[in-house]
Order: structure tokens, then C-alpha cells, then sequence
């Protein structure tokens, strides 16, 4: 399982944007970028991803920005992860996203690798935004 940029990116915005955005006020993505060193354009193309995901919301305008669309307890690891445009899978056999492993039912190493997909999985799920914050 790889992370990319993206999925890094994500994971510190929404982080950024939780200590910031506390009283529920918009916060720009300018200001959101230059506290985590993020292109702001790229911080754009992440946070319209999460705004589809009904992560985040925004508001157009002075004095407009972004903020939770969802109580923080009820965002977790994996709907960043999965709602930035990134993939959970281990590996492809195990997770069954690109096509079903037609070696399942020989393969010793299939139910490895989909141990360790449940066990990440589990992880991300348990993980939220708040308990992320403590």
C-alpha cells in the first residue's frame, strides 16, 4: 500500500483545518496552504475531492472559506484517504477493487495479504478526525 502526495496532502489539511477552524468559521485555503507548505492550487484540487465526499463545505466570498460538513468524531482516516482519491488496498487481490482474484482459492499468500487489507482497514476506521487531534 503506497499513500501518495495526495492522500499526505489531504490528511494534514483536514488536520490544519480542524485546529484552526474550531469555532465552525470558514478558513481560507490560502491560509490552510501556507501553514502547511501545500501548493494552494493542489490544496484546491484535494479539497474539491473532499467537498464531493460531504466532508467539507465552502463559502464563496470575504470572509468565506472551508469548514467540516460532518461532526469531527464522524470523519475518519479512511474517508480522507478514500474521499482525496486514493486507494486502501494492499494489493489488488486482496481488496477486490480492480477485478476478483481468480487465484483466491489456490494462493497461499491471498488471505495474508487480505488479513493485513482488514487490519489497515480496521485501523483508518478507528482513527477519526477528533481522536487524531488529541
Amino acid at each position: 500500500m503506497r499513500i501518495t502526495t495526495k492522500g499526505r496532502y489531504a490528511l494534514r489539511a483536514v488536520l490544519s483545518l480542524a485546529e484552526v477552524s474550531s469555532d465552525g468559521k470558514p478558513v481560507s485555503i490560502k491560509s490552510i496552504a501556507e501553514r502547511e507548505d501545500i501548493s494552494a492550487e493542489f490544496l484546491e484540487q484535494i479539497f474539491f475531492k473532499l467537498r464531493k465526499a460531504n466532508m467539507i463545505r465552502s463559502v464563496r466570498g470575504p470572509g468565506g472559506g472551508f469548514f467540516f460538513a460532518r461532526p469531527l468524531d464522524k470523519i475518519t482516516l479512511m474517508d480522507i484517504i478514500e474521499g482525496s482519491g486514493e486507494g486502501m488496498g494492499i494489493s489488488p487481490c486482496a481488496c477486490g477493487k480492480k477485478r476478483p482474484c481468480n487465484r483466491k482459492g489456490s494462493c497461499p499468500a491471498y488471505s495474508i495479504w487480505r488479513a493485513m487489507d482488514g487490519h489497515i482497514r480496521d485501523f483508518a476506521v478507528g482513527q477519526t478526525v477528533a481522536s487524531m487531534l488529541q
